[in-house]
């Protein structure tokens, strides 16, 4: 597969809902309540990062059992990660920079890949490469919604997710952006909802999330 068809397939998943929960997951036992949760309200797009032991067998979980669920892997940093992602039946696989090895192995691989940049260089040598849509990490160190709106003028072609400091006290301030897809943010699965089962109380997070489309 192409990497503009890759792109396609990350634009359709970004576009799924205004934020894609950023999930660190112990204990892949809670991955289907905590998937089907989500999706109930309203966010299909699930990234799981490859922090924990349990990721992989959270993704095979929710790839099997979560209908509506779109589940891709987070903290990609080499060639193997994005192969055993695939294998466990990703759909999208996201990185916080853009080493050149992985971007040489994304070209290989069937995984539509989100990479990170944080500067206008790193965004323009992404670019070079193909990809249209990228991760802007970490996103209120780096910069904010400031930073990412003044790059929207000189890099038109380019839509980001930034990540990384986001909550719903400021995700407003980066969807509004007109070179701002969708965010990625990690209060949408608090540690301690996910120790105690608590997968209403995930859902009205995610309902409250997904509220947050720009109209």
């Amino acid at each position: 597969m192409s990497t503009e068809a890759k792109q396609k397939l990350v634009e359709a998943t970004l576009r799924l809902a205004p934020v894609v929960p950023v999930v660190i997951i112990d204990d892949a036992a809670s991955a289907v309540g905590m998937a089907r949760a989500l999706v109930a309200g309203g966010i299909p797009a699930i990234e799981i990062t490859l922090r924990t032991a349990a990721a992989l067998d959270a993704v095979r979980a929710i790839a099997a059992e979560v209908e509506g669920a779109v589940v891709g892997v987070g903290t990609v940093l080499t060639a193997r990660d994005l192969e055993n992602a695939f294998k466990a039946g990703a759909k999208f696989a996201v990185s916080p920079g853009s080493a050149p090895r992985l971007l040489d192995a994304a070209d290989d691989s069937e995984l539509a890949l989100l990479p990170g940049a944080a500067t206008s260089s790193e965004a323009m040598n992404l670019l070079e490469r193909g990809y249209r849509f990228q991760k802007f990490f970490p996103a209120v160190p780096a910069g904010g919604a400031k930073l990412i709106g003044a790059w929207a003028s000189p890099l038109p072609q380019i839509r980001f997710c930034p990540t990384g400091g986001i909550s719903l006290a400021n995700a407003r301030d980066f969807l509004g952006l007109s070179n701002v897809v969708c965010v990625g943010g990690s209060w949408l699965t608090p540690a301690d909802m996910l120790k105690s089962g608590d997968f209403s109380g995930i859902e009205a997070l995610a309902r409250e999330a997904a509220g947050l489309a720009v109209r």
